[in-house]
């Protein structure tokens, strides 16, 4: 192989892992029901305009908690992190497929920022 063809080939790679697209997110599906959930929240989210937000509420036995964070450490696992009636600082761990969630956009009150849910997922492996 000749040094011009070579470098031709060394060229091509290095152009091609630029065009390559970065490791895809976690897949949503039925071995995912994590990603599923949280790809469903968030197309909810994209859909709102500036001026609306989208409650999200998780209830558990007399416990009714105002999401502000999903985190997925594992395909089939959520930690929910939000607010109780109280106000206290409340924090649900739960198997993604068996947890329900209240989701319902609204408009914000004047004045007031729109409270996006945060979504954290680990990266696929």
């Amino acid at each position: 192989m000749s040094l011009g063809q070579i470098t031709k080939q060394l060229a091509q790679e290095a152009l091609g892992s630029l065009t390559e697209p970065a490791a895809a997110p976690t897949p949503a599906g039925p071995d995912n029901p994590a990603a599923a959930a949280m790809g469903q929240i968030q197309a909810m989210q994209n859909a709102l305009k500036d001026d609306q937000e989208l409650a999200v509420t998780c209830h558990v036995g007399k416990d009714s908690v105002r999401v502000m964070e999903i985190f997925a450490p594992a395909p089939n696992l959520l930690v929910i992190t939000g607010f109780d009636a109280g106000g206290a600082l409340t924090r649900i761990v739960t198997a993604a497929n068996l947890v329900q969630l209240v989701c319902k956009p609204g408009p914000v009150k004047p004045g007031a920022k729109p409270v996006r849910i945060r979504l954290v997922s680990t990266p696929a492996k």
